[in-house]
């Protein structure tokens, strides 16, 4: 019991020095200094619908603690595209995650990555981007193309630090919604679903 606990600590410790370092690199693209909570990772996990029979498709990686909330919903690896842009995470990802499809690369042109998966839908999207660090023009873009990827209804979900969805409204385009606020996460965290508009 102590052995299991100490060997936690020590990989979430690993884990947020990895982070951090990632963050030093490119701050841009890594959108905090510490990684998700487990809780908020639950929570972004709980909009799939196993029994959809669908993949899920994940964005911005990080460290895995998202993908490991993911897994634990009941979703198997290969059900699982997960899109990362540090070749560092990746490297551990991969080796961390056996079976999940991890796609290196940046998450604006998921055209070029997931060309052989074009016509496929997925069950919901979970995104940890750090979209406040782009344009709003490129984050609708984005959120768009993402919403073409999966049925009328289901979510996008999307994780941020600022008080406001990250993704400006437009209900005659898609439907915004707050999802939850976390407050076992640090900083505090929004979760934030889009859905197309019917």
């Amino acid at each position: 019991m102590v052995f299991r606990l100490k060997e936690r600590l020590g990989r979430k410790f690993e884990e947020e020095v990895e982070f951090f370092k990632g963050w030093q690199k490119d701050r841009k693209r890594v959108g905090a200094v510490i990684p998700t909570s487990v809780h908020a990772a639950r929570r972004m996990a709980s909009v799939i619908n196993p029994a959809s029979g669908m993949p899920v498709l994940e964005l911005g990686a990080g460290t895995g603690v998202i993908t490991k909330a993911i897994l634990e919903r009941g979703i198997k690896p290969h059900q699982l595209v997960s899109v990362e842009y540090s070749k560092d995470f990746y490297d551990r990802l991969t080796r961390r995650f056996q079976g999940v499809d991890f796609r290196l690369g940046d998450a604006f042109a998921l055209g070029e990555l997931l060309a052989e998966r074009a016509a496929e839908q997925f069950d919901c999207v979970v995104s940890a981007l750090p979209l406040l660090s782009f344009p709003m023009e490129q984050r609708i873009g984005l959120l768009e193309n993402l919403l073409a990827r999966v049925p009328a209804g289901r979510p996008v979900i999307q994780i941020t630090y600022g008080p406001l969805s990250p993704v400006v409204k437009m209900p005659n385009r898609y439907v915004v919604s707050h999802y939850d606020f976390v407050v076992r996460n640090i900083p505090p965290a929004q979760l934030w679903t889009y859905r197309r508009a019917v």
